[in-house]
């Protein structure tokens, strides 16, 4: 199956990635909204929970959401340049500069996390 000429574009690719990251985003909300609710029943139910969050696994998952949080950040970025000043050639560079912002936000992330 060929790929249509537009799904191989670079924008295309940064379009797709900022969806995903904002999906990424609103089903993390929940969870969100559960951790601040725990506040409410009291400081032991908080420090309950976020003894559980001290796993290496959810470690993980909250680097992989700064990263997602990055991605749509930087993606919203180039989208308003987009808007505001027009397509340029620069505009394939701004997609590749907003990945690697996200991934080194991640990585700074991490490191900063003191996980092996």
């Amino acid at each position: 199956m060929i790929a249509a000429a537009h799904r191989t574009h670079r924008g295309y690719a940064a379009f797709v990635i900022h969806r995903l990251s904002g999906v990424g985003l609103a089903a993390f909300l929940p969870l969100h909204f559960l951790a601040l609710g725990t506040a409410l029943n009291g400081e032991a139910a908080l420090d309950d929970f976020l003894r559980w969050t001290a796993h290496p696994l959810l470690k993980a998952a909250e680097t992989a959401l700064v990263v997602l949080l990055t991605a749509h950040l930087t993606g919203g970025l180039r989208l308003l340049a987009l808007e505001l000043l027009g397509w340029r050639d620069w505009q394939k560079t701004a997609v590749a500069m907003s990945g690697g912002v996200s991934l080194a936000a991640g990585l700074m992330f991490l490191l900063n996390l003191g996980v092996p």
